[in-house]
């Protein structure tokens, strides 16, 4: 982000005097919502032309539900499709905002509310605040990992409402060049962490994105800070400063 401020890895920078009045921000339900019908519905109305397409190859696979979505005349196909696509994109639009982030900010704490709980941290807890890719990172002394969540606010507000309120707010991780590739077997890390991260190479493999966070949750326990890239695993120690 152009307006953050970089630090030296390990140092927090000193925040702007917090103003008093607090912040929530929050993606519009509304946006979501409309976006994914709106999605849906393209995708619908795309349906029928996609079937014509299949059944002129020579050999084309769901041959058989093509010839049967074809076989239902206009309007009424095109009309069906985007109905249906539509509503798929309607209950995707209320999965999406009951998984979107909402962050409350004022002059003595944060709050991370998602799904159905909330995560509050008292200004004392928090060190620093970054992005890192589409998440939402929160640290605290000793480089200790409060909270790592998926966000979808503009960053620069986001940015903004938290240095208003005083709160350390840098462009990258302090710490990033401390994390290190994570293979089976690796030495250095605290008994049984091994086993976890294994685990949870398990998990993120079949999109248990439940479990994966339970895991991230067991080594951090351990002192363990984990971050992912695609399909790879990197991880760090907590300082015991």
């Amino acid at each position: 982000m152009e307006e953050a401020r970089k630090v030296p890895m390990g140092k927090t920078p000193v925040p702007p005097p917090p103003t008093d009045r607090a912040t929530e921000l929050a993606e519009p339900a509304w946006a979501i919502v409309l976006f994914c019908v709106a999605c849906g519905a393209v995708g619908g109305a795309l349906l029928p032309l996609l079937a014509r397409w299949l059944l002129t190859l020579p050999w084309a696979p769901l041959e058989g539900p093509a010839e049967l979505l074809t076989s239902v005349p206009e309007p009424a196909l095109t009309l069906g499709t985007v109905a249906v696509g539509a509503l798929g994109g309607l209950l995707l639009g209320f999965t999406a905002v009951h998984d979107s982030l909402s962050v409350g900010v004022s002059a003595t704490h944060v709050t991370l509310t998602i799904r159905d709980g909330s995560q509050q941290f008292a200004r004392e807890e928090i060190s620093v605040l970054f992005r890192d890719g589409k998440h939402l990172v929160l640290l605290g002394p000793g480089s200790l990992e409060l909270a790592r969540e998926r966000c979808g606010l503009p960053w620069q507000r986001l940015a903004e409402a938290l240095e208003a309120h005083g709160y350390a707010w840098v462009e990258e991780d302090p710490y990033r060049a401390e994390f290190r590739r994570w293979v089976p077997g690796t030495p250095g890390l605290p008994e049984g962490a091994d086993a976890l991260l294994s685990a949870r190479a398990r998990a993120r493999k079949h999109d248990d994105a439940a479990d994966a966070r339970e895991l991230r949750g067991e080594l951090l326990r351990l002192g363990v800070v984990v971050r992912d890239e695609e399909k790879r695993q990197y991880w760090r120690l907590v300082r015991r400063d």
